[in-house]
């Protein structure tokens, strides 16, 4: 005789914020970011290998040059070509806001994650370093580090960036992971037995992961920007390394007279943060919706 109901199955967890993405896709902030992002990226590893002069080479006959068929961004005041040097630069500020963002986020997820899912003492230990390095000023701790950035080259500086960038990513992550944590395929998955580890990186962070995808495309744009500001002052990438934040300090000076030493390497720069910050806020449109993100 067959059942006179339906028949019970364990709860099954929601399908993660991934199982969006096709439709996410399609927003339009995400269509024209991530092509602008991907021209820019084309550019800064491509575009010097179609240039006739190489990152050292000078030409003694041009000196802060105008652009021109033989220079297309002009020379600097060395006789360097200024279109390989820029996007040179923009290479590395590219690689650096990357590698900051992706650190940041993982060290963010594994904080967030611990505080939300462990009441109690492990909860209000990190709450408490992570309020702490939030008032704590990252521009005074990063001039007090400077020489390990000075010593260390620019990969001293990723970890110094994310080391001071992960605190409102974890509060973000905390939030969701105390809403998650009450689901009943987290109940159930307790009940068969699976341990918190095991709970957290097959259950919880899969959901969470529109969230963390989203908020690595922002942090790029934030790491970019605090890499440019730190180099501008002199504390960020460190010679003969260059960045969009080195030419632009060194460019400054000859904003009025001679306006392609600064003009290139700023102009991609808006374009660097627009293309990431239109990404950035399109995935977190499209993947985070019915996610508590509350920064607070």
């Amino acid at each position: 005789m067959p059942p006179s109901g339906p028949a019970t199955s364990a709860p099954r967890p929601p399908a993660p914020p991934s199982a969006r993405w096709p439709a996410g896709l399609r927003h339009p902030r995400i269509l024209v970011g991530a092509g602008l992002l991907i021209l820019l990226t084309l550019l800064a590893w491509l575009g010097p290998l179609a240039a006739p002069w190489g990152f050292t080479e000078r030409d003694y006959t041009s000196f802060l040059q105008p652009p021109s068929a033989r220079h297309w961004f002009g020379t600097d005041g060395s006789g360097r070509d200024l279109y390989v040097i820029t996007l040179v630069g923009l290479r590395k500020s590219l690689l650096i806001g990357l590698l900051v963002a992706v650190l940041t986020t993982a060290l963010a997820a594994v904080v967030g994650a611990i505080t939300g899912y462990f009441p109690g003492l492990p909860d209000r230990l990190l709450t408490w370093l992570t309020d702490l390095a939030l008032v704590v000023p990252p521009l005074l701790v990063l001039a007090v580090l400077f020489p390990i950035v000075d010593k260390g080259g620019w990969v001293a500086l990723i970890l110094l960036l994310a080391a001071f960038g992960w605190m409102v990513t974890a509060r973000m992550v905390r939030a969701a992971t105390r809403s998650l944590r009450h689901h009943e395929y987290i109940r159930a998955a307790r009940y068969l037995g699976a341990s918190p580890t095991t709970i957290i990186i097959r259950h919880l962070l899969p959901n969470l992961s529109g969230l963390l995808v989203a908020d690595v495309t922002v942090n790029v744009s934030a790491a970019i920007l605090a890499e440019t500001g730190l180099s501008y002052v002199g504390l960020g990438v460190q010679p003969p390394d260059v960045s969009l934040g080195t030419l632009i300090a060194h460019g400054t000076r000859y904003a009025t007279t001679h306006p392609w030493m600064f003009g290139f390497c700023t102009g991609l720069l808006v374009l660097l943060v627009t293309a990431v910050h239109l990404l950035g806020e399109g995935l977190r449109d499209a993947l985070t919706r019915g996610i508590p993100v509350h920064r607070a």
